[in-house]
C-alpha cells in the first residue's frame, strides 16, 4: 500500500522531502503537487518506474513525458535552447506551460518521442515540486495525472491514494493546487506553437 504524507504548501517540511526523495531514487512512482494540477513522478533513469507509469495512464510510446526542473539552468542541459528561446523560456518560468523542444543526448532514450526525439520542460511554480527536485538534484521525470478515459486531473490526494494505492509508492498530500493541466507550447522549430490550451496565459501569441 503507498504511503500518504501531508506536506505543507507554503513550508514544506524538510524531514518528509527528505523521505519522498529517497523513495523517488530507490525507484518509487510518486503522486505529487505542481501548480496546476496533481502528477506522477519518477526517477528520469528508472526504466521499470517510467513503465508502471506508462501502465498506470495506459500510455503508448508515442507520449511525450516532462521532465520538471528547477530552474533554467537545468534546462539547458536536456534541451537544445538558442538565445532567443532562452529569452523567451526565461520570460515564462516558473509558472503554468511545459515546452516540447529538442532533446540533448542526456535525455534517456525511452522518455523521448521515437521519431522526433523531443521532451517536454517545465519549471512550476510550486514550493513543494522545487523543494523535491532541489533534494534529488536533478529533475523529475512527470505527466500529468489524468486517469485513462478522462480529460481532468485528479484533485482529491485521498481519492488519489484509494485509487491507485497498490500502483505508487507514495502520495504527497500538498493541498488543493488545480485541476487545469499546463499549457504546452512547441518551440522546436523555435517559433512558438501552442498544441494544448491549459492553466498559463497564451494572449500574447494570438
Amino acid at each position: 500500500m503507498s504511503q500518504l504524507f501531508q506536506i505543507h504548501p507554503d513550508n514544506p517540511q524538510s524531514r518528509l522531502i527528505s523521505q519522498a526523495v529517497e523513495i523517488i531514487k530507490k525507484g518509487g512512482v510518486i503522486v505529487y503537487p505542481t501548480d496546476c494540477a496533481y502528477a506522477l513522478g519518477c526517477h528520469l533513469g528508472d526504466k521499470s518506474a517510467v513503465e508502471k507509469i506508462k501502465r498506470i495512464r495506459k500510455l503508448d510510446d508515442k507520449h511525450n513525458f516532462t521532465l520538471v526542473c528547477r530552474d533554467l539552468s537545468e534546462i539547458g542541459t536536456y534541451a537544445k535552447v538558442n538565445n532567443s528561446v532562452y529569452r523567451l523560456l526565461k520570460s515564462m518560468t516558473p509558472g503554468a506551460y511545459t515546452f516540447i523542444l529538442n532533446a540533448t543526448t542526456e535525455v534517456p532514450r525511452r522518455l523521448l518521442h521515437p521519431k522526433r526525439r523531443t521532451i517536454g520542460l517545465r519549471i512550476p511554480q510550486n514550493n513543494i515540486a522545487l523543494q523535491l527536485m532541489e533534494a534529488l538534484g536533478e529533475p523529475i521525470m512527470s505527466t500529468s495525472l489524468i486517469m485513462p478515459g478522462e480529460e481532468l486531473p485528479l484533485i482529491d490526494p485521498y481519492e488519489i491514494r484509494d485509487l491507485l494505492q497498490h500502483d505508487v509508492d507514495l502520495v504527497i498530500d500538498g493541498g488543493y493546487c488545480g485541476m487545469e493541466a499546463t499549457t504546452v507550447i512547441n518551440l522546436v522549430d523555435d517559433v512558438p506553437v501552442v498544441i494544448r490550451r491549459g492553466a498559463g496565459d497564451v494572449s500574447d501569441f494570438e
